[in-house]
């Protein structure tokens, strides 16, 4: 037999008592093991079903409330095509790459980012969210009141918060959302922030028209400024000489000088004609006389007197100046009448100028094109109530669900186990603790002494 060679080796068998015999036939295999773990849990919670219940019921009817108290907000979005800032150059290298092949886009593209050329769309994104703009959106609307808020750094971030621009990459568009518990104030603030931006860009804008346009202003005040001081002095000058046109008037008196003087003439030939024939009482004659004295007093009044020959010294009962006059006028009438035909050429070609560039800088300054206006949204963008709901309901459910099997599992823990006393004391100490500061804010609100005074007032009774 095998067990009588002599070289076959004995083992001691160490003796197995009879308890842990029964532990090795009862233990089961790890797969089972964990499967029981679970097992006792479920029983737990199926048994404390009912209480599970009503804590999913008192959650969904609390989920419900606090989802309808939460405050409806919309949604209004403006689109927006910012202007092409590129020069020459990079619209060249853009219609190089707006080809089939994408060949001649990549080039175009590794070309631009060599030249430094970017799209305007992350400028005009950085201008949304600029101080400027927002604060000329909060003054319009009056968002500080609004917001309920004391400073206006706060409002800014909270309009800050409420706002989402976004750029497409791919077209250049941009994308404003903005968001408000009132429809008609999300449209209002989109609208705002598309017309502060426009006003903004044209504000900051540094083209040469803009340039042209400034100088040909201040060049406006002064010329206009010089043109009335002309206008005014030429019509002192013109009211006080009696002089409308020199030229015409220069005309007209020699006209009539002349005419005169061949009156004179002709009436002198007649009356001596006349002498040869009638006596001197004849009565032609002394009509005759009579009217050569009222030509030539005519003649002198408008020739002038020999001592007044200076141009301000025109007699006051002088319907016009004289012809004496008229050469000394004529000078200084021409200069003011020359100064102010000079500032009222500059003036009208300043004006000319000043009106082209103004149109020239209306198509330089950058506007923004809008492609989709702003919508007064007709549907709340948050909350999602029924998710709000739902997640409140099924988090308590869960959270109860764990409260019960941390609760059994804590009563299971020996009582005399140093971590469980440790917890049990720390959770008092902490109660006292809450209790005690509780006291004391009743205390300085009052509210403690009242009920004192009340529980007095019932004992006494």
């Amino acid at each position: 037999m095998e067990s009588l060679r002599p070289n076959a080796v004995i083992h001691e068998i160490e003796p197995i008592t009879e308890a842990e015999f029964d532990a090795r036939q009862v233990a089961p295999e790890p797969s089972q093991q964990s499967g029981s773990d679970l097992l006792p849990t479920l029983q737990l919670l199926w048994e404390r079903r009912r209480w599970l219940g009503r804590v999913t019921l008192w959650a969904l009817a609390m989920s419900t409330v606090a989802a309808f108290l939460i405050p409806n907000r919309y949604d209004s979005s403006v689109r927006i095509m910012p202007p092409d800032s590129m020069s020459n150059a990079g619209t060249m290298l853009a219609a190089l790459g707006s080809g089939k092949g994408t060949a001649n886009s990549e080039l175009a593209m590794m070309a631009g980012s060599l030249l430094g050329m970017k799209g305007s769309g992350a400028l005009y994104v950085n201008l949304f969210r600029s101080r400027s703009v927002q604060d000329r959106v909060i003054d319009r609307l009056n968002l500080q009141s609004v917001y309920g808020k004391r400073y206006r750094e706060d409002a800014r971030k909270k309009l800050d918060g409420r706002t989402d621009v976004s750029e497409d990459r791919k077209s250049g568009v941009i994308t404003l959302e903005v968001q408000d518990r009132s429809p008609q104030r999300a449209h209002d603030i989109a609208q705002a922030y598309v017309e502060e931006l426009n006003r903004v860009v044209a504000l900051v804008s540094t083209s040469s028209a803009r340039r042209e346009r400034m100088f040909i202003e201040q060049r406006l005040v002064s010329v206009k400024s010089d043109l009335e001081g002309a206008e005014k002095q030429f019509s002192s000058f013109a009211s006080k000489n009696t002089t409308v046109d020199i030229k015409e008037q220069t005309k007209a008196m020699v006209e009539s000088a002349a005419i005169l003087q061949g009156q004179l003439i002709a009436a002198e030939s007649e009356l001596q004609s006349l002498e040869q024939i009638y006596a001197d009482s004849n009565v032609r004659i002394r009509a005759l006389r009579a009217r050569i004295g009222e030509l030539k007093r005519q003649l002198l009044d408008m020739k002038g007197p020999d001592s007044s020959l200076r141009a301000d010294s025109t007699a006051s009962d002088e319907l016009y100046p004289s012809i004496r006059k008229l050469p000394l006028l004529g000078v200084e009438w021409a200069d003011l009448y020359r100064r102010m035909k000079i500032q009222e050429t500059v003036y009208e070609l300043l004006n000319q100028q000043y009106e082209m560039a103004r149109i020239q800088e209306a198509k330089e300054i950058p506007t923004v094109n809008v492609v989709d206006f702003a919508n007064v949204p007709e549907k709340k963008s948050f909350p999602p109530r029924f998710v709000v709901i739902l997640g409140l309901t099924l988090s308590s459910c869960v959270v109860a669900a764990i409260c019960t099997v941390a609760s059994h599992n804590w009563q299971k823990v020996d009582p005399r186990n140093p971590g469980k006393m440790f917890a049990e004391r720390v959770w008092c100490e902490t109660c006292n603790s809450l209790h005690t500061w509780f006291r004391v804010v009743l205390t300085r609100l009052g509210l403690n002494t009242a009920r004192r005074d009340g529980k007095s007032s019932l004992q006494s009774e």
